[in-house]
């Protein structure tokens, strides 16, 4: 940081360095420490939201350019909740690069996807002719999908979610497809009947819909579905 020329200075001395000059120069050290240790492109925090600010996706902050995000992340705040999230990691079974033991290792994770919205929606009720079963028909309209990209679902019980309070009483269907949020309906905590013809799901990639429909067991098939001969087991 050059002193010279500062009010107060001696020809060749250096002046007292202002606050605000300090801590822009500190700054600015930072952000060159940074570039020479963080590859942003690598960076699973960094994010560049739709107005052309960054984003620290870890401590929740926002920053008008790199070098302030650089600058943070040689902070206290980031370092402390980097150390963290590795605590937590760790905890939870995670290795260093992240994979969770089971998951593959070759799976390709999306960052920052911007996010367009919810997809459309509709909800039918519906009930099996023959077995009385009752259901839901559910149809979800994603006219902006991703060119190859077929829609995921999966059931997530309460304990799961950390949205709302655990009800043991309930649990959740979750559809996710990019670029759109992933929804999720709250349902009854019934067992659902995953035989052939009974749960299916299809993606109309010319239409961009997908259907998926949901039979529940009935009493009598929750009751006593552990007991041979007495209700259908799962195929």
């Amino acid at each position: 940081m050059d002193y010279q020329n500062r009010a107060g200075s001696k020809f060749g001395g250096g002046g007292v360095a202002s606050q605000p000059a300090t801590n822009a120069d500190r700054r600015e050290r930072l952000r060159k420490l940074a570039l020479e240790t963080i590859d942003l492109d690598k960076d699973p925090y960094f994010f560049k939201n739709h107005v052309g600010s960054f984003e620290c996706r870890l401590c929740l902050t926002v920053h008008q350019n790199d070098g302030s995000y650089l600058a943070h992340t040689q902070g206290r705040k980031h370092q402390t909740n980097l150390a963290r999230r590795a605590a937590r990691e760790q905890k939870e079974g995670k290795d260093r690069d992240g994979v969770i033991p089971g998951m593959l290792a070759g799976v390709q994770v999306k960052k920052n996807i911007v996010k367009i919205g919810r997809p459309g929606y509709r909800i039918t009720k519906v009930r099996d002719p023959y077995t009385r079963q009752n259901g839901l028909l559910f149809q979800f309209q994603f006219p902006q999908i991703d060119p190859g990209t077929v829609p995921r679902l999966r059931f997530m019980s309460a304990f799961e979610q950390k949205v709302e309070e655990p009800d043991k009483n309930f649990q959740y269907f979750i559809v996710a497809a990019a670029p759109y949020e992933t929804v999720a309906v709250k349902l009854q905590a019934r067992e659902v009947d995953k035989r052939e013809g009974k749960h299916w799901n299809w993606y109309d990639e010319d239409s961009k819909e997908f259907w998926v429909q949901i039979l529940f067991k009935t009493e009598r098939d929750e009751r006593y579905s552990a007991v041979p001969g007495l209700a259908p087991g799962r195929k």
